[in-house]
């Protein structure tokens, strides 16, 4: 198949979970035959590395730049366009409209959107060509208000409350122009499906279940981890209430313990507010298998956030026996006690955790759960075939599912 296919940022290195997601979904398609033109809206400049990463998978890469957060036109837009802060921020975009313009006039077989505070430049020329096309949101943006505002000063409020309010209206708009809506969990496809009156595919999160299949976790470590992009709220949410509520109950029963905090744009101020020296804050690591294995257990105390957890079902490949909550292992489906150990209480999770790694037997049989369950459900092989199936009810009328070559 030709696939047309957008993003609001380059999939490559792989420093968050949607990142993650793309990067394998383009190279997964690419391995099946499929021939992929990947138009890019990029803060970052196109570098070397990520150019070598990408095209090997592309038939062409187009990456166009976003302008700066703080230009007049993004702030103007922000305040009094019809659409959301974010949708905002990455639309409006002349350059953007005229070259996706350009492109809507080749052959395709399928036009793949991601995300919907992206579709602002891509409406009127799909309107105008009449074209079909998926869009996949990896959560329920509109629903995320906590994690996307608790950030600001307390006067930004009305405005946040505003946005969210602006953010349902432009979800359903988007939502409803759809000929195939892709989410990527089922909680999130019953409601795409109630907001758009149409039935919504379940493209889930994966994992490459053979670059983690020879980690060998170090279960008698008392070592444990935690992996995340700091530019999200919901990662920052997650480490402070760690550190805040979790961490001291857990030194109380056991001092030995250590908790490695890895991840893309980690705050320095971390660094000062918890000088701790059994708190390692390591940043971003490219590789994590080796760090994978020193730890005993992966640590994720989520309390905000939506779909599913590329992170956790990374952990989950590479045998670490996971502890999170019902945000962590939201969208998946494992059994808490038999793939992985949990709680929403901050006294409770320690109590499981010293528990837990005073009984690595234990811990084996967890991390061996958590592998078998994403080798089975998980691999971006099965996840691959799940998105063909989406593209085979695009049907575009000018070129069909019969014209692939």
């Amino acid at each position: 198949m030709r696939i047309l296919w957008t993003l609001p940022y380059l999939p490559w290195p792989t420093t968050s979970g949607g990142k993650t997601r793309q990067y394998h979904l383009l190279s997964s398609l690419a391995a099946r035959g499929h021939r992929i033109t990947l138009l890019v809206q990029s803060k970052t400049e196109l570098d070397d590395a990520t150019r070598a990463a990408l095209e090997p998978w592309l038939e062409r890469l187009i990456v166009l730049p976003r302008r700066p957060l703080r230009s007049l036109k993004t702030l103007f837009s922000v305040a009094m366009a019809p659409t959301p802060m974010l949708a905002s921020i990455n639309g409006y975009a002349p350059n953007l409209q005229q070259t996706f313009e350009a492109l809507l006039e080749e052959p395709w077989d399928a036009i793949q959107i991601e995300h919907t505070y992206s579709f602002q430049p891509f409406e009127q020329p799909l309107r105008r060509a009449g074209l079909p096309f998926l869009l996949t949101e990896h959560n329920i943006e509109s629903a995320l208000g906590a994690a996307s505002y608790d950030r600001f000063p307390s006067w930004f409020k009305p405005f946040a409350t505003f946005d969210q309010w602006r953010y349902r209206r432009w979800e359903n708009r988007v939502f409803r122009q759809t000929t195939e809506l892709v989410a990527v969990t089922e909680d999130d496809a019953k409601n795409m499906t109630r907001l758009s009156e149409k039935a919504t595919a379940v493209v889930v999160n994966g994992v490459d279940c053979r670059y983690y299949a020879d980690v060998r976790p170090n279960l008698h470590s008392k070592r444990l981890l935690f992996i995340g992009n700091y530019e999200y709220g919901p990662n920052l949410d997650a480490v402070e209430w760690a550190l805040d509520s979790i961490v001291p109950h857990l030194w109380q029963l056991d001092p030995e313990v250590r908790f490695a905090i890895c991840g893309y744009a980690l705050p320095q101020a971390w660094r000062q507010r918890w000088p701790d020296p059994r708190i390692e804050f390591q940043g971003f690591v490219p590789d994590l298998r080796t760090l994978q294995g020193t730890a005993a257990m992966f640590f994720a105390p989520l309390r905000q956030g939506g779909g599913s957890k590329l992170k956790v079902l990374e952990a989950m490949a590479a045998g670490l026996p996971v502890v999170t909550t019902a945000q962590g292992s939201s969208g998946l489906r494992v059994v808490n006690g038999e793939h992985f150990l949990g709680s929403e209480d901050p006294e409770q999770l320690a109590q499981i955790i010293a528990q837990a790694l005073a009984q690595p037997e234990c811990l084996e049989h967890l991390g061996e759960a958590g592998r078998a369950y994403v080798k089975a459900e998980h691999d971006w092989a099965v996840v691959a075939v799940q998105l063909e199936g989406v593209y085979s009810r695009l049907q575009p009328a000018k070129v069909g599912l019969g014209a692939l070559t």
